[in-house]
């Protein structure tokens, strides 16, 4: 009997903490639009960023591109090299953009903005998709900046609505994997200067390793190997069959992404709170 009445408040709290529970996640979707909508303002403080972020897709199509398709020096069989190289520069420019996202979430920390984020009962993982695809819209301008510079040139993409719009998701995904990259290793080095350095470090070879600038086919197997584990490559893939409809393994590239995303969230989720140590 005495032991009855005293089981009846833990089950009490028990349930009190699962109701709580699930209603936290319920309003899982909310919040992580909140946070995206919050970190899609500050663009308009500074909104000289997305024309200098513009500056180097420019440059890589402008010179890189035309230069190499007239010298024919790398072979992408019956496609122009600069349509080969348009998605990949897209690819890339969402890279660049999201690299460098655990800047923002280290400066938040010493600014005190997210000691009060995390004391809140939201999900840790709810502020990292809310970041991460932040990052990922951030990233939209830059494929609009690249789709209209490519058309002026004569690159031969798709004009067909969805495809372009499954682009828009494929860049998303991308970049979300990135920024999540970036704000784990943030919540690893915990200093702005480190991760300047480490992101520097991370993108050249990211870049790369990667089938931007150049087939799989024409790198040394070293090379191959390490973009078969680069997820960059398969974005690559992918935005390569929706614009300018090359063969490519579209399920795989949206598996491994998408896998990409998830593993990232979890592990930069899990990570962020020695940030506010």
């Amino acid at each position: 009997m005495r032991s009855a009445v005293l089981a009846e408040p833990h089950d009490e709290s028990v349930e009190t903490s699962t109701a709580i529970g699930r209603r936290t996640w319920r309003t899982f979707p909310t919040r992580a639009a909140t946070f995206c909508l919050v970190e899609l303002q500050k663009l308009s403080h500074d909104r000289t960023e997305l024309l200098t972020r513009a500056v180097q897709p420019v440059l890589w199509l402008v010179i890189f591109g035309e230069t190499f398709t007239r010298i024919h020096a790398i072979p992408t069989g019956h496609v122009r090299y600069l349509d080969f190289l348009a998605p990949g520069i897209i690819a890339q420019s969402g890279l660049f953009v999201a690299i460098f996202y655990g800047i923002q979430i280290i400066w938040e920390r010493d600014a005190g903005v997210l000691t009060k984020l995390l004391v809140t009962p939201t999900p840790r993982s709810a502020l990292i998709v809310g970041k991460s695809f932040a990052a990922g819209i951030r990233a939209l301008a830059q494929v609009v900046v690249v789709l209209v510079l490519s058309a002026i040139l004569g690159v031969a993409l798709t004009s067909n609505p969805l495809l372009i719009l499954a682009a828009f998701v494929i860049v998303m995904l991308g970049a979300a994997f990135f920024s999540c990259l970036s704000m784990t290793v943030a919540g690893v080095v915990l200093k702005r200067d480190r991760l300047m350095g480490i992101g520097q470090m991370m993108t050249m070879p990211l870049f790369f390793a990667s089938n931007a600038l150049y087939p799989v086919k024409i790198m040394p197997g070293w090379l191959q190997a390490l973009s078969k584990v680069n997820p960059l490559s398969y974005e690559v893939d992918a935005l390569r069959g929706v614009l300018i409809g090359t063969p490519a393994h579209l399920g795989l590239d949206f598996a491994v992404l998408i896998l990409a995303v998830m593993v990232g969230v979890t592990t930069a989720a899990s990570l962020v709170s020695r940030l506010a140590r």
